[in-house]
């Protein structure tokens, strides 16, 4: 633990900074200070192996903690309000996402895992979706550093531009908020947006938003049997290789198809809608979530290298564009073809 402790402060006073930066200019957010403050630091001053370990830590430990905080917030109760009326269009803008994801990353050429976590920051909750989804495929830092930046570019465009297309298009307040909780990732996002247009379409698309963060658990789970097949799939292979006969992969035990911090996730949520938690506690919960995955992010931007970035090109930011725009009108056109707009 020691060894981490260097990486680990550093990780929360960058963190303490990016609070303050993200309070001072809310639409950008926390979160993206924390990542672009630590990728500079790792960047020009170069910390090294004495902050490696903490770095890495946080990146990985925190930001599993910080996903089962959020889901203090979340309640079965909620997702049941929102009437089965609004699920289509959150069912059908996830489904684009992914689908979109897949056939437009492969068509630029773009990495499976990169591909995977721009994905599911838009289909599903930004940088809290990709974070439970990097802990099941393990994908690179520079692969997670630049899908964050992707969604949180496009979360601010929507923050600004949003409230004026609503109005723009005689939405009413039910649909707007179906909207924004469809159509934005990040929950602050959603927040800033959603009640900028007004305080009704605020408290509408928060409740959505929470409902499609639910789509975390069946995602991610799809996922790490994903994961764990192809893992298989490269043992067999390699046992192959060796001794030319092909041999059956050991088990692989429940826990690492369904990570350990998933299940505490969704106790969280059973917990909350139980009325285990205090809605007085809601604001403080969230505010320790937000803390926390900016403590990650930071890590993250630590562990990361800017020449990588810089190989990454512009194909992951077209990847989002795409995504970004495809969700927006898909969420419009399904409230339509549903008498919800």
């Amino acid at each position: 633990m020691k060894k981490r402790l260097p990486g680990l402060a550093l990780c929360v006073g960058i963190a303490l900074v990016a609070t303050g930066l993200g309070k001072l200019l809310p639409v950008v957010g926390a979160p993206v200070f924390g990542i672009v403050i630590g990728a500079i630091i790792a960047a020009f001053l170069k910390p090294g192996a004495a902050t490696d370990a903490g770095a890495s830590w946080s990146g990985k430990y925190v930001l599993q903690a910080s996903v089962v905080v959020f889901g203090t917030g979340l309640s079965i109760r909620q997702v049941l309000q929102t009437g089965w009326h609004s699920l289509p269009v959150m069912l059908g803008t996830l489904a684009i996402a992914l689908l979109g994801a897949w056939l437009i990353g492969r068509a630029l050429g773009l990495d499976g895992d990169v591909r995977t976590l721009i994905g599911v920051g838009t289909g599903i909750c930004g940088a809290s979706a990709i974070a439970a989804t990097q802990s099941v495929i393990r994908a690179r830092s520079a692969d997670v550093a630049y899908a964050i930046g992707t969604i949180f570019t496009f979360n601010v465009i929507a923050v600004v531009t949003f409230p004026f297309i609503g109005r723009a298009l005689g939405m009413s307040d039910h649909s707007f908020g179906l909207w924004a909780g469809t159509a934005i990732n990040d929950t602050s996002s959603v927040v800033a947006a959603s009640f900028s247009f007004s305080a009704a379409a605020g408290a509408y698309g928060i409740v959505v938003k929470l409902t499609r963060t639910l789509m975390i658990i069946p995602i991610t789970i799809a996922l790490a049997l994903y994961k764990r097949r192809q893992d298989a799939r490269a043992a067999v292979a390699g046992d192959t290789a060796v001794d030319g006969s092909a041999q059956t992969p050991a088990r692989v035990s429940w826990n690492r198809v369904v990570p350990l911090f998933l299940i505490w996730f969704l106790v969280a949520v059973v917990v909350d809608s139980l009325g285990g938690i205090p809605g007085s506690w809601h604001p403080y919960l969230s505010e320790l979530g937000s803390f926390m995955i900016t403590v990650a992010l930071a890590g993250i931007g630590l562990g990361t290298r800017i020449g990588v970035l810089r190989q990454a090109g512009f194909r992951p930011l077209a990847l989002g564009a795409s995504l970004w725009v495809l969700v927006a009108l898909s969420s419009l056109g399904l409230q339509a073809v549903t008498h919800t707009l």
